[in-house]
């Protein structure tokens, strides 16, 4: 089964990053207010950068390596996927 790590974008122009198996759902959990704590009051979100992994652990352990970036890593993440088209817009 696929993993997913995750970065959106908040309405408020701050990023969150988070993992899951389920990416539409997610994303759906997130803009409908059942998603991170975080996010419930910055909706919508917007998926900025999608990374796809064989196990749960391993997109764990690359969202777990993603929050510890500055913003500016972060920034400079998604302007790199979205050059190689690998983020979903």
């Amino acid at each position: 089964m696929a993993a997913f790590t995750y970065i959106v974008r908040c309405a408020d122009g701050t990023l969150y990053t988070g993992w899951t198996d389920d990416i539409e759902k997610r994303l759906a959990a997130h803009n409908s207010g059942h998603g991170a704590k975080y996010t419930r009051p910055r909706r919508p979100v917007t998926l900025v950068h999608l990374e796809t992994f064989a196990t749960k652990e391993e997109a764990m352990s690359r969202e777990w390596h993603i929050k510890r970036l500055s913003r500016a890593q972060k920034l400079a993440l998604v302007a790199s996927s979205r050059g190689s088209g690998d983020a979903v817009h």
